[in-house]
């Protein structure tokens, strides 16, 4: 009997709840699943009606995986939410609460702020030059009016996987800083996989941004300010000054500004980008003391006032 007490206790609270440890790893396998599904139910449809080559099919295939991604996470988080926690649609975040555009537009003036701070840090040390592209101006609008529709929904797809459900089950366990942990070292890992990785800083910036965007989070309950936060970093960076974002480059073929990298590469990411250097981490801590200590964004109270979860 004192057996199955213990087996019980690890596996459920003492509201007959699973712990959030499994919720998490239940939401993560069936993530995984319907993903794979939904990825081979979508190139189906592409391969059937857009080109497999040129500037639009690269466009729609990156989208194609933002939306699956996105779709996925919401999909199997709503469910998880519901069926471990008896919670509504609302509780993952993306609920237009009083004041979410104020926060999305908040986040998104922080984020660009922020990736301006790393970038300045490489113009004073003459690590990265800054010139104006020369390409027509047509060229440079529809890059930069394109990119800002991918960069929006690349960073919800990011933000419904790694700050949705499972940081979120984790916080409701008053185990946010597990949850930090759990969710930033993934998201960290995952862009090992992207092009001219530099290891130690990618890595390293990476989790740091992941700290950066849990704590957008927990500071409103919604998703709606790390977005804000997220998508206009990466368009800032790539559509409007040039770097690659996490190595990738072929997302802004016309950015507004070319920038030459004069090194070195420790401070200024190389051709991985700005993220692969010291200048980010720099520029991530103060706006990670900015994100927890503003006092300008609003918090989600439904989300706040749902039931919490025992470990």
């Amino acid at each position: 009997m004192r057996a199955s007490m213990e087996g019980y206790r690890f596996f459920t609270n003492k509201e007959g709840h699973l712990r959030s440890g499994w919720r998490a790893a239940f939401f993560a396998v069936v993530f995984l699943v319907v993903a794979k599904l939904f990825e081979v139910a979508a190139s189906m449809i592409i391969l059937a009606v857009v080109p497999r080559e040129g500037f639009l099919a690269m466009t729609v295939n990156f989208l194609t995986g933002a939306v699956v991604l996105f779709s996925s996470a919401t999909l199997v988080g709503w469910g998880c939410a519901k069926v471990f926690e008896e919670l509504p649609f609302r509780s993952l975040g993306w609920w237009p609460h009083r004041g979410w555009l104020k926060n999305a537009a908040l986040g998104s003036l922080i984020g660009a702020a922020s990736l301006l701070l790393a970038a300045g840090f490489t113009a004073i040390s003459r690590g990265i030059r800054f010139t104006f592209n020369p390409s027509p101006a047509t060229t440079i609008g529809q890059t930069v009016v394109v990119s800002l529709v991918v960069f929006v929904v690349a960073g919800a797809a990011e933000e419904a996987l790694f700050r949705g459900y499972p940081l979120q089950t984790f916080a409701r366990a008053k185990l946010a800083w597990v949850g930090v942990l759990i969710t930033s070292v993934p998201f960290a890992a995952v862009h090992l996989m992207n092009p001219n990785v530099s290891r130690g800083f990618t890595f390293v910036n990476t989790a740091v941004a992941g700290i950066w965007l849990a704590v957008a989070y927990l500071r409103t309950r919604s998703l709606w300010f790390p977005l804000g936060l997220h998508w206009s970093w990466n368009w800032t960076q790539a559509s409007l000054l040039g770097p690659p974002v996490s190595g990738i480059q072929r997302i802004t073929p016309a950015p507004l500004l070319h920038a030459m990298n004069a090194g070195p590469d420790w401070l200024t990411g190389g051709a991985y980008g700005i993220e692969g250097g010291a200048a980010c981490t720099l520029a991530l801590i103060i706006s990670i003391v900015v994100v927890w200590r503003t006092k300008l964004i609003s918090m989600d109270q439904a989300a706040v006032e749902a039931p919490a979860s025992n470990q």
